[in-house]
């Protein structure tokens, strides 16, 4: 089916609308109402505006097209709805409504794949929270934007089956200042399911990463296939809930499928290419490496520390994680030492001393990228000094824009480091509050570029 109307719409009705302020049928319009350019129809028989705007009986009663339909009414009113947005024409539909599979009333909610097939309309839901799409103002969820957090415009898509793991999500993202492209809830799985979503990011040109949070699936050999083939051009992220046996059978009276074998799903995300993370932290850590930079051409990092101590632990780190802390090339140990005051040692891990300024930070840098035996830089940065201060954000963010190296940052500290990390973050330097997370994202980019080298000859999984 094409999806391109549930994303990219340029009209939308909205049934279940309401004047209500705590009911979800006018959330809905109002982050409609302050996100999205198209039209906008608010349906409900009892109103005549909402906001404004002219409120229409029923989805046939609308003059104009509708692309696409948001649904927000009682299950059993359900059929009837995706009848008439059928006869309508409608392209797309997301059911938000609960009720249906989840609580055993299956028979409802193949009534509603019936019709919906029956008119060749996609579906997201039901009992889900549906769609938001940064760049289109699409914005089904019903959480109120002064509860939840919207996140910035940015190259990640996460996909979850979850609504309330999708909400804290994407809060949490947008409090972060991290950058997404799309989210989807997809609830129940009506007959838009994790492998359509799948295929229809790939050619996303927005989506440079794909994030799944993924209970049970009702298609383990048409998943494991799509994601092998889209992992050939962008990388999937999946977290697996539901491994244990009370877990599997928590999944089935949630979203109403099967969770499968912690075996069976570990051996898929080998075959697929798909990199496992085994919670939200680990997802974004490796998410925001792969949205922003490129993968590098080996294992062979190199570390820049303020910080003597973070520097040995942050091998230890690394090594744990099967990447090289590299020797540098002499040329490049010759043109630190003709910068670097003598009490400087010029190996890797590169301490910079706890005098290093801005300056020593971009003399680090520039020499580190050019070196032919580095492949990626984990830069970290202990504010607390006395000579370091924001001038190293601008010198950071002029490397990574100069070089095609990965460049990742790690900070540890309280508000002051905690405002320079986001302007990082902000100029597409992934970083870090924590120095197993840099190791780990920069583990990640190691581990895909080999599996797009070897996507057949080699299990993969990173170890932790």
């Amino acid at each position: 089916m094409n999806l391109e109307k549930i994303f990219e719409p340029k009209s939308v009705a909205i049934i279940g609308a309401s004047e209500k302020s705590r009911k979800i049928g006018h959330v809905l319009v109002r982050n409609f109402f302050k996100s999205f350019e198209g039209d906008i129809y608010p349906v409900n028989p009892r109103y005549d505006k909402i906001l404004g705007m002219k409120c229409f009986d029923t989805v046939k009663d609308i003059s104009g097209d509708v692309d696409l339909a948001v649904i927000a009414i009682p299950a059993k009113a359900v059929p009837e709805v995706i009848e008439q947005c059928g006869e309508k024409g409608v392209k797309g539909s997301i059911i938000i409504s609960g009720g249906f599979a989840e609580v055993g009333n299956k028979e409802l909610q193949d009534e509603v794949k019936q019709i919906a097939d029956k008119h060749n309309l996609p579906v997201i839901g039901p009992n889900c929270l549906g769609v938001m799409d940064t760049y289109s103002g699409v914005d089904t969820l019903f959480n109120p934007r002064y509860k939840m957090d919207r996140p910035r415009q940015g190259g990640i898509s996460f996909v979850t089956q979850s609504g309330a793991v999708g909400a804290a999500v994407m809060d949490w993202a947008g409090y972060k200042g991290f950058g997404v492209s799309k989210f989807i809830s997809y609830g129940n799985a009506l007959n838009i399911d994790e492998v359509d979503l799948l295929d229809y990011l790939k050619e996303d040109e927005t989506t440079n990463v794909i994030c799944a949070y993924i209970e049970g699936t009702k298609r383990g050999k048409e998943l494991i296939d799509k994601a092998k083939d889209v992992s050939c051009d962008k990388p999937i992220i999946t977290i697996k809930a539901g491994t244990t046996e009370k877990g599997s059978r928590a999944v089935s009276s949630h979203t109403a499928s099967l969770a499968g074998s912690k075996k069976v799903w570990e051996a898929a995300i080998k075959q697929s290419g798909m990199i496992k993370a085994k919670g939200i932290d680990e997802m974004f850590d490796y998410a925001r490496a792969f949205a922003e930079q490129p993968l590098p051409e080996g294992n062979n990092v190199c570390i820049i520390t303020n910080g003597g101590g973070f520097g040995v632990l942050e091998t230890d780190y690394c090594i744990e994680h099967d990447l090289n802390v590299t020797e540098f090339e002499e040329k490049t140990k010759q043109q630190l030492r003709e910068n670097f005051p003598d009490y400087a040692a010029v190996n890797n891990p590169l301490d910079l001393v706890g005098d290093a300024n801005a300056e020593r930070y971009r003399v680090a840098l520039e020499a580190c990228m050019q070196d032919d035996k580095v492949d990626s830089l984990i830069s970290i940065i202990l504010f607390q000094t006395t000579d370091l201060g924001s001038e190293v954000v601008e010198v950071i963010s002029e490397i990574n824009d100069k070089y095609d190296k990965p460049l990742i940052a790690c900070s540890a500290g309280g508000e002051y480091s905690v405002l320079h990390m986001r302007l990082l973050e902000e100029a597409g330097v992934p970083t870090y509050n924590n120095l197993i997370s840099a190791a780990r994202s920069i583990a990640g980019l190691t581990y895909y570029e080999d599996f797009l080298n070897y996507p057949v000859s080699r299990p993969h999984e990173i170890r932790f």
